[in-house]
């Protein structure tokens, strides 16, 4: 453990282990010869049995209390002078209680730098110009200082030999699985090894455990699986190299191989998606409704698409900032930028490129264009081009409105969290330094590791230099009332001193926090597959969505077979084993649309119906070939106020864009009007691929 101090480690670690196992052998092996030649294995003591010729008789039912099978002392006997034994064993338990001293600190100190247990962080602290951990030669110390005082070796080398087995046996397997894995940086300088040799190896010492005394290898192991069980939960930030990460690496790309040559079931299909995000600290809503969809289950990669050329230091600090907040928010996707590209390039090279064979997007998500009525028409064109991109890519496509909006750029790059009545707290060193709770066991300074706050329901906050949350550093223990009146005292605001309503930050969690007990409403409009029922069914099987039933919502244009409509399709849905609380067909979409409604989509319009250079105009060709689906759309509107303004989430069937025949603000009216003033709304188009299966 210390042989890092040697001149030569490489050369002379292999050496000086061999010639220690080789004289200590030939030691062994000596004395055995020796000890055999002189003494008998029973002898009684007695010189009348020497002197009778009768002192080979002797065995152990006999009370022989003598011989190398019952006397401790026949090497004493056996010497020179019994002051020379004495002084090998001191000299033997001096030399390895030094090199225990000298060594186990250094492997404490190791442990408590990597933050592994957090008990051994205190004793990692290194003096003078070697850093030597002083504090863990105390502990070391008191610790074989209380070994010592149970006085009684017979009873301690069990338990410290399957201590020295357990390491010899993990330090063997761990050999025989680099040596089996085969990483490239596996390259040992000692050559005369032999991968099953080392689990031979492995598999002895266990044995030989069990053999010396099995109570203490079962506590052995247990120690030993508790340690392994902390630094899994613990999951510290260290990066060792070790051959699990390269045996990893091997089956992830093993499964990816052989996961191309298997052809596409619509039992084993998998909503991967690609959310279209931007930087995913700007809006952590959007990500957080393609988690709902994914985690644990399948693929979600964020697209970055950057139109300034980065170079290779920005792009690695921005790839590795984005991955920690997605971390952060314990979101299981990647992150994935592209720069030097204009908004629709980077998107087609995204759905082109993103994954690796099968493991590859096939639900294109992205925020709904608030302001495609206001905005240049180059930005406007871009975005309905993105839609056409998708489709023309053979992707599903889901469009996410929220009341309020989805873009928080403004407010997630700046937001300091501050109790009412205090100043500001001093910069922390992290960019991404969370929202700590201390409501739930009394006000504690400021650390710099910080955990989430769900009660405060903002998961990370990225800052330049500052997010903190400002806490007194001399604060009473608060009772319940107190902690509760703090709580509902926190004021949020940013660096400029404006102040942000905690409803805002809220609304950044949407998706995160529990929803009360309400309705996810399925408008089912189109057969596209099934992945308008199939996504809302999955956000209802998440535990925070939990208490959330399903509505599903159908039209119908035969008034006089309304209940063999409605049986129909409650048997497909029995079919598709969606589990669904009421089931709604609805008549009168044909219908004529109120005149207020009319007027309203005429409002959103006005400014594209004649080109004054700065709009695309809407022909009037176009209003009477598309006059009945726009009045569809109206009708949709009215219907969705009626039966689904009161739910918790709307997904609906989006409308088709057909390229050439409606234009970009047309089509864009339409989507306002189904979707202003609504709850969360998820607009579903999938690409006809069937994604559900059928009970028979």
């Amino acid at each position: 453990n210390i042989c890092g101090d040697l001149k030569d480690p490489a050369s002379a670690i292999p050496k000086g282990t061999l010639l220690a196992l080789l004289i200590s052998a030939i030691s062994y092996v000596t004395f055995v010869f020796f000890a055999g030649g002189a003494a008998l294995r029973d002898a009684s003591g007695n010189i009348t049995d020497l002197v009778n010729g009768t002192f080979v008789t002797c065995t152990a039912e006999s009370n022989c209390a003598y011989g190398l099978h019952n006397d401790y002392t026949v090497m004493q006997l056996m010497s020179l002078s019994s002051a020379i034994i004495y002084a090998g064993c001191f000299a033997a338990t001096l030399s390895t209680a030094l090199t225990n001293l000298l060594s186990v600190p250094r492997i404490i100190q190791a442990l408590g730098i990597d933050r592994i247990y957090p008990g051994l962080i205190f004793f990692s602290k290194g003096y003078g110009k070697h850093g030597e951990p002083y504090r863990g030669y105390v502990l070391v110390l008191i610790v074989s200082v209380l070994f010592v005082l149970i006085a009684d070796i017979n009873a301690i080398a069990p338990l410290i030999s399957n201590f020295y087995l357990a390491s010899y046996a993990l330090i063997n397997f761990c050999t025989f699985h680099a040596a089996t894995v085969k990483p490239l940086g596996w390259r040992p300088t000692f050559r005369f090894y032999h991968p099953w040799i080392s689990l031979l190896g492995s598999i002895m010492c266990i044995v030989i455990m069990f053999q010396l005394n099995y109570m203490f290898t079962i506590v052995t192991v247990t120690i030993i699986f508790v340690l392994y069980l902390v630094v899994v939960y613990r999951n510290p930030d260290v990066n060792w190299g070790s051959s699990t990460q390269e045996q990893i690496y091997k089956s992830a790309l093993s499964s990816t191989l052989k996961l191309q040559n298997i052809g596409d079931h619509v039992k084993n299909y998998h909503p991967s998606i690609l959310v279209l995000a931007g930087n995913p600290m700007n809006r952590p809503p959007l990500i957080d409704l393609a988690n709902l969809i994914t985690k644990n289950h399948s693929l979600m990669i964020v697209g970055d698409i950057i139109k300034e050329r980065l170079s290779h230091r920005k792009r690695k600090q921005l790839n590795s900032e984005c991955t920690k907040f997605l971390e952060i928010r314990k979101i299981r996707g990647f992150y994935q930028p592209i720069d030097g590209m204009s908004i629709e390039e980077g998107v087609h090279a995204l759905i082109q490129t993103s994954g690796v064979g099968k493991l590859s997007p096939n639900i294109v998500l992205m925020g709904y264009k608030a302001d495609w009525m206001t905005c240049p028409v180059k930005d406007l064109l871009t975005y309905y081009n993105v839609l056409h991109d998708s489709f023309d890519c053979r992707m599903s496509l889901a469009i996410l409105r929220l009341p309020n909006g989805l873009d928080f750029s403004h407010l997630t790059t700046e937001i300091v969290a501050e109790p009412a009545g205090m100043p500001a707290a001093v910069g922390s060193n992290s960019n991404f330094q969370t929202i700590s709770t201390v409501l739930t066991d009394g006000l504690r300074p400021p650390r710099k590791l910080m955990h989430v706050d769900s009660n405060l329901n903002l998961d990370s906050a990225n800052g330049s230099n500052d997010n903190t949350l400002t806490i007194p550093q001399q604060a009473p223990m608060p009772n319940r009332r107190t902690l509760e009146a703090q709580r509902n005292s926190i004021v949020y605001s940013t660096r400029g001193g404006s102040c942000v309503p905690k409803e805002i930050l809220d609304r950044l969690s949407v998706f995160q926090k529990k929803q009360s007990k309400g309705f996810i409403d399925v408008w089912w409009l189109y057969d596209d597959g099934g992945l308008t029922m199939l996504v809302p069914h999955i956000i209802s099987l998440r535990s925070k969505w939990s208490q959330c039933k399903i509505r599903v919502f159908a039209l119908t244009n035969r008034q006089m077979e309304l209940e063999v409509e409605e049986r129909n399709m409650a048997n497909l849905l029995t079919k598709l084993r969606i589990d669904y609380s009421s089931l709604t067909m609805l008549q009168g979409v044909t219908n004529a649309p109120r005149q207020e409604t009319v007027e309203m989509h005429q409002r959103l319009l006005q400014h594209f119906t004649e080109s004054d250079g700065t709009q695309i105009p809407i022909g009037e060709h176009e209003r009477v070939a598309l006059q009945e689906k726009t009045s569809r759309q109206l009708r949709l509107r009215e219907m969705l106020l009626e039966h689904s303004n009161g739910a918790n989430l709307i997904v609906m069937s989006m409308p088709m864009p057909r390229l050439g025949t409606v234009s970009a603000p047309l089509y864009m009216s339409w989507l306002e009007m189904l979707t202003k003033d609504m709850p969360p709304f998820l607009l579903v188009r999938g690409n006809q691929t069937s994604v559900l299966t059928f009970y028979s």
